[in-house]
């Protein structure tokens, strides 16, 4: 993006935070204006009324509103969460857990974020032994095994990078708006508690990468489709091979 001198306005009134998405007046909504998404100057208005109330919106940029406060339903297994957005390049769930994962978990489509919204326990992958509260970001690498350990019932947003790789942003472009300092950031540890549950033991279940003949799912993006029929199968790869032996 090319630089352009943007025109400096820097002036604060009323009631305000002194930063942008945290910290805000109490019982006040806060809007957004900015000219070039999160590149660029931005100004940041608290409302006592949501201002989001609209009475007609016209376009194909319509706004929609998922209540996923309705899916209630614990399910043991990531696979088994809801779907709520998907396309080619990436696929939203929403998941609660309230109990440990009986098997392990690993994705072959694409790296996995998992944002807690609520809830605390742990997370045993390859790399260790993780704990997680509220407002942590779980990244799992494409092909990592894991399983997740509530202390509390736990409710997650699960995004998958299909095909690909989550990276950070150039923080030069974002400036101010940069998100967090990569500082902060926690690995796994191979701890005594890791060592105490004899690291990953365990079923494995597994996502598989687009092959409908491995398992039956939904495709990033395509229509449900099943395996081809017995005895027309194609050839696993060895990876897929040595995932389906993971499971036997």
């Amino acid at each position: 993006m090319a630089n352009r001198n943007w025109i400096p306005v820097r002036a604060a009134q009323g009631q305000h935070s002194r930063q942008a998405h945290a910290d805000m007046p109490a019982g006040t909504y806060e809007r957004e204006i900015s000219k070039e998404g999160f590149f660029g100057p931005a100004a940041f208005i608290h409302h006592k009324r949501p201002p989001t109330g609209w009475t007609s919106f016209e376009g194909p940029l319509r706004p929609r509103a998922f209540d996923l406060a309705r899916l209630n339903a614990a399910e043991p297994s990531p696979w088994a969460a809801g779907k709520v957005l998907y396309n080619p390049a990436v696929e939203v769930r929403f998941w609660k857990l309230a109990e440990a994962m009986p098997a392990l978990a690993r994705n072959a489509d694409g790296d996995q974020i998992l944002f807690v919204h609520q809830g605390a326990g742990e997370v045993f992958s390859d790399y260790g032994r993780l704990a997680y509260r509220p407002g942590d970001y779980l990244y799992l690498p494409r092909g990592t095994m894991w399983r997740l350990k509530p202390s509390e019932p736990t409710a997650i947003l699960m995004i998958q990078a299909t095909n690909t790789h989550f990276s950070l942003p150039d923080k030069g472009l974002l400036g101010g708006h940069a998100l967090f300092d990569p500082a902060m950031l926690e690995t796994p540890v191979m701890d005594e508690a890791f060592s105490a549950r004899r690291g990953l033991d365990g079923d494995l279940s597994v996502q598989p990468a687009g092959r409908g003949g491995l398992a039956r799912r939904s495709g990033a993006g395509a229509p449900e489709r099943e395996g081809p029929a017995p005895g027309h199968e194609p050839p696993l790869s060895p990876a897929a091979q040595r995932a389906l032996d993971l499971r036997q």
